[in-house]
């Protein structure tokens, strides 16, 4: 280099080229030059991987795809050029005291740089390759490959502001202490994001994949993306909303994951039936029902156990309250009881109930309890509607009367007298 350098001063000379201007020239065009050539250097490295990546055989795994989608060849190419660039580029301004220095230290700040660059590319590629991984699939890696992240960029270019002002990096850290309350509300977001996402994955809170629901955000989707800032759910309606992190440890949210690997999902749904409806069974209503096949047994055998007793202590049934007695909103319960025991999409391996809670002003609430066995949200709305589709109707047989507010047209019917 030093050869060639003196060859195009001596030259520039022999054209009578002043000796000050030839100094500058020959290394004006020796640095073109030598760009010139770093450049197509890195050029054909970058050829030479590209062909090797095309005319081998590839790998079974996906990291040599995700290692070219990062670039990680692409930019280990480049190494070569810049130690070459190290070595000889300061060597043109030997005779230029101060250009050299602010060359030195200029390359030397290309070089951090460019070890983040590849440092990146790799980290990304790492996290590519994890998320392929079933063990890592549902797992935060986004998240901690942000922190690395931001904590190398931080430290890079503290190193690279320090290499450029001639601070040592000790130092320059140390002078840092003054402002760190600044760079704690700076990074206030990413240092919860970052604290959240540890407490998330040790906890197990929300996995990628998981359907959750967050009111307090509009939420109600499965998560697509756990990183250091947000949380990605895709809403059903195919919309995405963005939930900041730590919201994920200091709110509350629903997690559907236990449903969805249980053996089914809960059915909680009741009708109201008028109070004033509901009445003892005579014989004749008894007999009547009978016809209803669900219960005709069990109305049978209640029957004469009924009857066995109210004789056996003398109840005098001339008053239709005396004794024990059936009740229609009784048999009803047991029948919505026997109706879910026979389908065939309720799972009969977990909590089945049908119960009466405690009156309100809109009526006697009869609750469904159970879990359908499929639990796919369409899929399980249609059987949900399939057993009240046949319940709500089911009650005019008891002589049940359903409470509902009246409309316009009931308050049309009315006839004042």
């Amino acid at each position: 280099m030093l050869k060639i350098k003196i060859r195009l001063y001596n030259y520039l000379l022999s054209m009578h080229v002043e000796e000050e201007i030839s100094k500058y020239l020959s290394a004006l065009f020796l640095l073109f030059g030598f760009i010139l050539i770093l450049w197509i250097m890195r050029l054909a490295f970058r050829s030479i991987l590209l062909y090797l990546y095309t005319h081998t055989k590839k790998s079974k795994t996906q990291l040599d795809d995700i290692l070219m989608r990062n670039r990680v060849p692409r930019n280990l190419a480049t190494v070569i050029p810049f130690l070459l660039a190290y070595y000889y580029v300061p060597i043109i301004f030997e005779d230029f005291i101060p250009e050299k220095g602010i060359t030195e230290k200029g390359i030397e700040v290309l070089g951090v740089f460019l070890l983040l660059i590849i440092f990146q590319s790799i980290l990304n590629s790492i996290r590519d390759y994890l998320e392929t991984l079933k063990n890592f699939s549902d797992k935060p890696i986004k998240s901690y490959s942000q922190v690395i992240s931001i904590f190398i960029w931080f430290i890079g270019l503290l190193s690279a502001i320090g290499t450029a002002t001639g601070v040592s990096f000790v130092s320059f850290i140390t002078t840092l202490g003054a402002t760190s309350a600044v760079l704690l509300l700076i990074f206030k977001d990413s240092i919860l994001g970052f604290v959240a996402s540890i407490q998330v994955s040790l906890n197990d809170m929300v996995r990628i994949g998981d359907w959750i629901t967050f009111d307090k955000f509009g939420a109600d989707g499965d998560v697509i993306e756990i990183n250091l800032i947000t949380v990605k759910v895709q809403n059903f309606d195919m919309t995405i909303t963005t939930i900041p992190t730590y919201s994920l440890v200091s709110d509350s949210f629903k997690n559907w994951r236990a449903m969805q690997k249980s053996g089914g999902r809960r059915i909680k749904r009741s009708i109201f039936i008028k109070q004033n409806s509901v009445k003892f069974l005579t014989s004749k209503d008894i007999e009547k029902l009978k016809q209803i096949h669900l219960i005709h047994n069990f109305l049978n055998d209640k029957q004469t156990e009924i009857d066995q007793f109210n004789t056996s202590n003398q109840i005098d049934k001339s008053v239709l309250i005396n004794g024990r007695n059936l009740t229609n909103i009784g048999l009803f319960r047991k029948y919505v009881d026997e109706y879910l025991n026979r389908h065939s999409a309720i799972n009969k391996e977990m909590m089945l109930m049908v119960r009466q809670l405690q009156p309100t002003p809109n009526g006697i609430p009869i609750e469904i309890y159970a879990f359908s066995k499929d639990k796919r949200f369409e899929n399980y709305e249609y059987i949900m509607a399939d057993i009240f589709d046949h319940i709500i109707p089911s009650a005019k047989q008891f002589d049940l009367e359903l409470f509902e507010f009246p409309s316009g047209n009931d308050f049309k019917s009315l006839t004042f007298k």
